[in-house]
């Protein structure tokens, strides 16, 4: 069984091969929570409050968990939008941007994309 804790030996006629898990440890940190602590809690208080109220009214406690999910997916994408927009901010202001600039920007970029593939 191979040991985890050795480094890695590469091929010097190849690249090396880095985890998932690996880039992520060592790229700049991106937000992890989808949303806001609070935002959450408040998410999660009130999905108790739907599911409480199924007793009484299930198809009002249906609706309503609708309109929570519909508003997370919304509040999500809308923190997505907002972290893509501020990447693209970093390498297209229109003024020369070093290589080494434009590598961190794939660097986030490929960091960005992992994460939306992981939901």
């Amino acid at each position: 069984m191979k040991n985890l804790n050795e480094p890695r030996k590469t091929d010097p006629n190849e690249g090396e091969i880095i985890s998932l898990q690996e880039r992520r440890s060592s790229m700049p940190q991106v937000e992890n929570a989808l949303m806001p602590k609070r935002q959450t809690e408040d998410m999660r208080e009130h999905w108790k409050a739907i599911q409480a109220s199924f007793v009484d009214e299930p198809r009002k406690a249906v609706q309503e968990a609708d309109q929570l999910v519909k508003s997370a997916i919304q509040q999500i994408e809308e923190g997505f939008r907002n972290q893509r927009g501020q990447m693209e901010q970093q390498w297209s202001g229109g003024k020369d941007v070093s290589t080494e600039d434009l590598r961190l920007s794939l660097q986030r970029y490929r960091t960005f994309f992992d994460r939306l593939l992981s939901l």
